[in-house]
């Protein structure tokens, strides 16, 4: 069974990808103003991002138990 930190590690690294999609997504909206598509994505990122950085939490205390 793979432990809470290996878990909470792996969650850590696809929230990086998706904090990194976020800043492209927010670039790609300065460049093209009008793109109002990259607005509802960076959105969405954002909010999975913040789901990513809870879940971790949750798994890195869980192992205190």
């Amino acid at each position: 069974m793979e432990s809470f930190d290996v878990l909470a590690d792996e969650i850590s690294t696809i929230e990086h990808r998706v904090a990194d999609a976020v800043f492209d997504t927010v670039r790609a909206q300065l460049r093209s103003s009008g793109d109002t598509g990259a607005k509802e994505l960076e959105k969405r990122l954002a909010k999975v991002r913040r789901s990513l950085l809870k879940a971790e939490a949750l798994l890195r205390g869980a192992e205190a138990d």
